[in-house]
């Protein structure tokens, strides 16, 4: 005991600098947590809203005549793979181009591949305030191809499958990362102070004004209106159609929860949260209320309205999912189902065939979505908000429109009327989606 007396001050001079050295060490260690985090977040909300591409798919092949649902399935497939392979080799560094952009506030770095970050990548590295390049990249990949769906469905059942490829090589490369970048990107919209948190107009309303663009050039399908009256034209299957929408309801979680960038922080992850709860309400409210409406306006529930009601809730909260209380959400999102309820008779009228109500969806709740950001956001205004609409639409309308005319005078777009009544599964592909039974 005497002995351990007399050398214990020793002891404790000689680990005092050793004490001292790890000390330091410990407040000289890097938070990798807000890296860490906010990568899983990318890569989780980046595989939900992959799934969001299944949903598409299904929901589109359920509205579409039996006739063309190979063809709706092998669209989608292959926009989703045109856009991973554009969105690597132009799309990216043009939607973000950092300090490079190639005209300032407009147009970023042209003609520039995504690099990831090399195998093994040291904390020293990485960029410890955000994500990997491989996290990021891979979830805003997803919006870019999701905006090309959204024109799929709506230009179903007369489009050529090759015309319809190739504007997606022109929308996914360029027409989307351009206008997205105005916003995301640092570009002069989010100079100017618009808002769109996960893309209300930047991907729904913009996928919208590109299927409007398409739908007035191509025309109505052969029959669709007649003697002044507008002849339904029932979807093959309308089992597909609702689990297309419950996918996509799944997915829209990653898409708006994904949107909030930041997971290192108890306040980030709790916002995502609040963003999941929002994001819910809004198309539940959806699809009530076009339950409610199609019940009082034509005296029976319409399962295909309540369907696109849910999803135009969820266009209409994307914009601001994260300021507004539980029943804000739901005012917001149940406008929007009442908005797809109006809408569809609306494009009738006017003689604007859209086979799956894209464009009610998308493009007008998209729009709602936008402008109502200010009632719950702030620093926001009713009038930013209307230039952002605006300057996006006229510039991806305008855009798709030349595209459109161009690949309608070079190869033409719309099929035969002969293949169109065969349906597009024999005359394009030859090949039938339910071929043991008859056509529909």
């Amino acid at each position: 005991m005497k002995l351990f007396k007399t050398l214990a001050p020793a002891v404790a001079l000689v680990a005092l600098p050793s004490l001292g050295f790890a000390q330091d060490a410990t407040e000289a260690a890097p938070d990798i947590n807000p890296y860490i985090f906010t990568t899983l977040l990318f890569l989780i909300g980046g595989f939900l809203v992959f799934w969001m591409a299944a949903g598409f798919a299904m929901l589109e092949a359920g509205l579409v005549r039996s006739k063309n649902v190979t063809m709706q399935l092998t669209k989608n497939i292959a926009l989703f793979s045109i856009a991973a392979i554009m969105y690597w080799f132009v799309g990216f560094n043009l939607m973000y181009p950092g300090d490079g952009w190639t005209v300032a506030g407009y147009v970023g770095i042209l003609f520039s591949p995504t690099v990831l970050e090399p195998v093994g990548l040291d904390a020293s590295a990485a960029a410890l305030d955000y994500a990997s390049v491989g996290s990021d990249f891979f979830f805003q990949l997803m919006f870019c191809a999701t905006t090309a769906s959204i024109v799929s469905g709506t230009l179903a059942e007369i489009i050529k499958l090759w015309p319809f490829l190739i504007f997606v090589v022109v929308l996914t490369g360029f027409i989307y990362p351009i206008e997205a970048s105005w916003q995301w990107g640092g570009g002069w919209l989010s100079e100017a102070g618009f808002s769109d948190f996960a893309g209300s107009t930047l991907v729904h309303a913009a996928g919208g004004f590109a299927a409007l663009a398409g739908a007035l050039i191509l025309g109505p399908r052969i029959g669709k209106y007649k003697d002044g009256r507008t002849v339904p034209m029932p979807g093959s299957n309308l089992a597909l159609a609702t689990l297309g929408t419950f996918i996509l309801w799944l997915g829209w979680f990653g898409f708006n929860g994904g949107s909030q960038l930041a997971a290192g922080t108890v306040g980030d992850v709790t916002d995502v949260s609040r963003i999941f709860a929002n994001t819910n309400m809004a198309a539940a409210a959806g699809a009530v209320a076009a339950l409610i409406l199609t019940q009082v306006m034509y005296k029976k529930p319409d399962l295909t309205m309540t369907l696109n009601g849910a999803l135009a809730g969820l266009v209409s909260i994307t914009a601001g999912p994260l300021d507004p209380t539980l029943f804000g959400a739901l005012w917001i999102g149940a406008i929007g189902g009442i908005i797809v309820v109006f809408t569809v008779p609306m494009l009738d009228k006017m003689k604007i065939d859209d086979v799956v109500g894209a464009i009610p969806v998308h493009l007008i709740a998209g729009i709602w979505g936008t402008m109502a950001v200010p009632f719950y956001t702030d620093g926001t205004s009713f009038a930013v908000q209307a230039l952002g609409v605006i300057s996006i639409g006229i510039f991806v309308f305008v855009v798709s429109a030349v595209v459109w005319f161009i690949l309608k005078a070079v190869m033409g777009i719309r099929v035969s009327e002969e293949a169109e009544i065969n349906g597009l599964d024999m005359s394009e592909l030859g090949m039938e989606a339910y071929p043991d039974f008859s056509k529909g």
